[in-house]
């Protein structure tokens, strides 16, 4: 039987693991998020599911001393050496971490991409819930951004840059720190990229260079992760990222595993899903849960079949091989309200899985 890191290792690799590896994640209590206790939380949810590798939460605020309300504000944002309290209380967490766990699993550290950040700052979230799928074009914050870019595009591209330099500079900390990757997580269903006048696609010309250089700074990660969240317009594109992984909510969103794109060149990112965060964890039962395992599995090992039957050119093209598969929900879910059985139904259900190839 393999460790968990040898199983997140070989699907890395395109090697056939034991089983999939497995995790899942929700935002902890506001007293845990930072310190022994967000240490405690961490090992605690960790240990009691066997993960095979830990989404290490990160809900400490990002480092400026203010609220930003007006266009002027974003002047002052400052360059950081992603050490700062904030960014300090994580790199503390990973290094606590790492010590506890002593590489039995994979840490990797969530970090929200510099759109997300500059919407927190310009209003900080009162609770962390998982992610409502609809109206997200309509999120006042990201209306602020575009509007101010309408206006002032030289000042709010400066001020995305600042902050994703910032970003990329606490990336590399957080690796020092025993990180083994980032989860770097983005959502592009806050920008009307359907015909938002003035801004064209948006996502595209500011947001995407933004998210390049944070990945920059995570370069040397032996496992970072891309996190789409919300409903994902443009999964073709971020397939292009350089990561190890791409989650997105699979079941809720769409595309499924089955037929979401693939990497134009190169090999092909493993796939992280399958079970629905936001309908099966909180109102399902467990053999509700262990369905949509199973059924993961099964579109990923029918996809891989496919390509191998490709032609010669989309062969050329990298299109060929199959995908490696860790089973995730699509995004985080709400502790309050998904039953401890259902998390261990997920768990059981890919315990007693195979991979075929």
């Amino acid at each position: 039987m393999m460790t968990s890191i040898e199983r997140v290792d070989a699907v890395l690799a395109g090697r056939r693991p034991d089983r999939p590896p497995f995790s899942f994640w929700h935002h902890f209590a506001p007293d845990q998020v930072a310190g022994e206790a967000a240490v405690k939380a961490h090992l605690e949810h960790a240990n009691r599911y066997g993960l095979d590798f830990l989404k290490v939460m990160n809900d400490n605020p990002y480092p400026h001393p203010a609220r930003i309300e007006r266009i002027e504000d974003l002047g002052g944002l400052a360059r950081l050496r992603g050490q700062e309290e904030g960014f300090g209380e994580q790199l503390a967490l990973l290094a606590s971490l790492k010590a506890s766990t002593r590489g039995s699993l994979y840490l990797v550290t969530t970090i929200f991409n510099a759109w997300a950040v500059l919407r927190q700052l310009i209003r900080p979230p009162a609770t962390h819930q998982p992610p409502n799928l609809d109206h997200a074009a309509d999120d006042a914050p990201s209306q602020w951004i575009k509007q101010a870019y309408r206006s002032q595009p030289r000042v709010v591209l400066a001020a995305l840059e600042t902050i994703a330099d910032n970003l990329g500079r606490f990336a590399a900390q957080c690796l020092r720190a025993g990180a083994d990757g980032i989860f770097l997580s983005c959502r592009d269903d806050w920008l009307d990229e359907s015909g938002d006048a003035g801004t064209g696609n948006l996502y595209a010309t500011l947001v995407a260079p933004t998210d390049l250089a944070i990945l920059r700074g995570a370069a040397d990660g032996k496992f970072n992760i891309l996190h789409v969240c919300g409903r994902p317009r443009r999964l073709e594109a971020f397939m292009q990222y350089p990561v190890s992984a791409i989650n997105w909510a699979d079941r809720a969103a769409g595309p499924g595993l089955a037929t979401a794109p693939r990497r134009a060149h190169g090999a092909q990112p493993v796939l992280c899903g399958g079970v629905d965060n936001l309908a099966t964890l909180p109102n399902g039962q467990a053999a509700d849960v262990a369905r949509e395992v199973a059924d993961a599995i099964r579109q990923v090992a029918e996809e891989g079949d496919s390509t191998k039957s490709c032609s010669p050119l989309a062969r050329r093209a990298g299109r060929t091989g199959d995908r490696g598969l860790i089973i995730t929900p699509g995004c985080t879910y709400d502790s309050q309200r998904v039953p401890p059985e259902n998390l261990h139904a997920l768990a059981e259900a890919v315990r007693g899985a195979t991979v075929s190839r």
